[in-house]
């Protein structure tokens, strides 16, 4: 709030304004997935932690489930291996898994709890193996290596830190059963938020994207659609507005929407506190679906 510009009145008017969306959202669970260049640009990283601690700060039990798809790509390049995606998903090999692991439950979940304790809020990082949280079986088609499908989601370790009054990390792999019984599977991150925000019985999902949300057209940002229901998802798709990379993002939601949760978003995430203009006020900042 130190660079806000303004009268004293300007400023609580701010705070009078969110008033009603801290009311609404306070106990309840509202899961964040964040990834891409917002995880990359240093002054973007630092809002989204600011954000977070402010969401947990004001009563709501928020969870951050991230990727890490730029720093795996940059590891594996490190190491002369090719990245190889199919149907949008990363193919994952046993030494790809590895690298995986390392990347993001050891060097990213870390780095995010520290960002986050380095600026006066409580985290406490853990990947879907911890407590049995992610259990999944091989997908099979296509076929993607050691990529998995989630068959379960204990929420018991989620639940005892948000109880602490701390943000949980979770970083997206999962303990592999039935025919990947003892194997450690890659998930994707935007699948793995939306399934926990099920099991949760969250109030929202929100998904921070690299772009700024369902468009009519690609090439016109004023075509932005803001609001938009789970029933006209399929004609969206069906009509050629939601394509290529938007398709999985807009499966998450219609996932999350059918399991109960009562609210998505799509969001820019490269917009410093994109988190919070699309909480706590009336315009948001992305796309809203709602059941």
């Amino acid at each position: 709030m130190k660079d806000f510009v303004g009268t004293n009145n300007d400023r609580a008017q701010v705070l009078v304004h969110a008033l009603p969306y801290i009311q609404e959202y306070r106990n309840k669970t509202v899961i964040v997935k964040y990834g891409g260049n917002a995880m990359i640009n240093e002054d973007v990283k630092n809002a989204v932690i600011h954000d977070l601690i402010l969401m947990a700060c004001v009563g709501i039990r928020t969870v951050l489930v991230h990727g890490g798809g730029p720093e795996i790509d940059a590891m594996l390049k490190t190491m002369g291996k090719e990245s190889r995606f199919v149907q949008g998903l990363r193919y994952t090999d046993e030494e790809t898994m590895e690298i995986v692991q390392m990347v993001l439950c050891g060097k990213i979940n870390k780095d995010i709890v520290s960002l986050i304790q380095q600026s006066g809020g409580r985290a406490l990082g853990i990947c879907g193996i911890d407590g049995g949280l992610l259990k999944a079986h091989r997908l099979k088609a296509p076929d993607l290596g050691l990529v998995g499908e989630i068959e379960a989601v204990d929420t018991a370790v989620i639940n005892a830190i948000l109880d602490l009054g701390a943000i949980p990390v979770v970083s997206s792999v999962a303990l592999g059963v039935s025919d990947a019984e003892g194997m450690i599977l890659n998930i994707n991150a935007d699948t793995a938020a939306a399934t926990i925000a099920v099991a949760l019985h969250a109030e929202k999902l929100i998904l921070m994207t690299d772009v700024q949300g369902i468009l009519h057209d690609l090439h016109d940002p004023a075509s932005l659609i803001k609001v938009t229901k789970r029933s006209d998802l399929v004609s969206l798709k069906q009509n050629g507005t939601v394509s290529k990379g938007m398709l999985p993002k807009i499966d998450c939601c219609i996932a999350a929407l059918d399991g109960g949760v009562k609210k998505t978003h799509i969001i820019d995430g490269r917009l410093p506190h994109a988190l919070l203009i699309e909480l706590f006020t009336d315009e948001g900042i992305g796309t809203m679906i709602v059941a």
